[in-house]
C-alpha cells in the first residue's frame, strides 16, 4: 500500500515552515549577521507568514499548486537572495508535481529534485559551496527513502557547513573569515524538511493509503 497526500497536506506543511521559521527568526538573522546581511531570519518571516495568508484565503485543489502559490508568493514578498531561491524551490516543484490531485512521498522527492536543480541553476551554486544545497541535495536523494531520513539528512547537511568555506553568495566575500559559521539557507532549509516530518508523523488529514 503506498501513501499519498493531498492538498491539504501541502497547505499544512507550509504553515508548519512558517512556524518554525517565526520560531527560529532571530537566530536565523544571528546566523547571517555573522557572513551575510542578518537579514535572513526576517526575510524568511515575513515571506512564509505571507504565504500562510494567501493558502488560508484561497487554497488550491492540488499539491501542485498549493507549492506553485507558495513560491510565487515567496518570489513577490521577499527581498534579497532567499525570496528568489525558494520561490524558485517552490515553485518548480509544484510546476513538476503537475495537476494530480494526490502525490506520493517519492514523487515529491522528484519534484523538490526539479526544485532543487533550478535553484542550483539559479544561484550557480553546488554541494559544498556553504549555501542552502549543502542542506536541500543530500534531504531530497534521503526523501526517497523517508520523511525522517530526509529531516535527518538536513540538519546533518546544514551542520556540515561550518567548517567550510563560502564560495558563493556575500558571504563568499568573506573569503577564510567564512570557515566556521554554519550557514543560514542550510540551516533554514533544514527547517523545511523537519516540519515536513512532523506533519507525515501526526496522521491526520491529508494523508491516504492506496493499494
Amino acid at each position: 500500500m503506498t501513501q499519498t497526500f493531498d492538498a491539504d497536506f501541502l497547505v499544512r506543511w507550509l504553515a508548519a515552515v512558517a512556524e518554525a521559521v517565526d520560531r527560529e527568526a532571530d537566530r536565523l538573522t544571528e546566523l547571517d549577521s555573522a557572513i551575510g546581511d542578518a537579514d535572513h531570519g526576517a526575510n524568511l518571516k515575513r515571506g512564509f507568514a505571507a504565504v500562510t495568508e494567501t493558502l488560508a484565503k484561497d487554497p488550491p485543489a492540488t499539491p501542485g499548486a498549493v507549492l506553485a502559490t507558495a513560491g510565487r508568493q515567496l518570489i513577490s514578498t521577499v527581498g534579497g537572495a532567499s525570496g528568489p531561491l525558494y520561490g524558485t524551490l517552490l515553485r518548480r516543484t509544484g510546476k513538476t508535481l503537475g495537476d494530480d490531485e494526490r502525490v506520493t512521498r517519492e514523487q515529491l522527492a522528484e519534484a523538490l529534485g526539479s526544485g532543487v536543480a533550478a535553484v542550483s541553476q539559479l544561484g550557480g551554486a553546488q554541494v559544498g559551496d556553504k549555501t542552502m544545497l549543502d542542506a536541500l541535495v543530500p534531504a531530497v536523494e534521503a526523501l526517497r527513502d523517508s520523511f525522517g531520513a530526509a529531516r535527518t539528512a538536513a540538519e546533518e547537511g546544514a551542520l556540515a557547513t561550518v567548517p567550510l568555506r563560502a564560495r558563493k553568495g556575500r558571504a563568499s566575500y568573506l573569503g577564510e573569515r567564512s570557515v566556521g559559521h554554519q550557514d543560514p539557507g542550510a540551516t533554514s532549509s533544514a527547517l523545511l524538511f523537519a516540519a515536513l516530518d512532523e506533519i507525515a508523523r501526526t496522521g491526520t488529514p491529508g494523508t491516504k493509503a492506496a493499494s
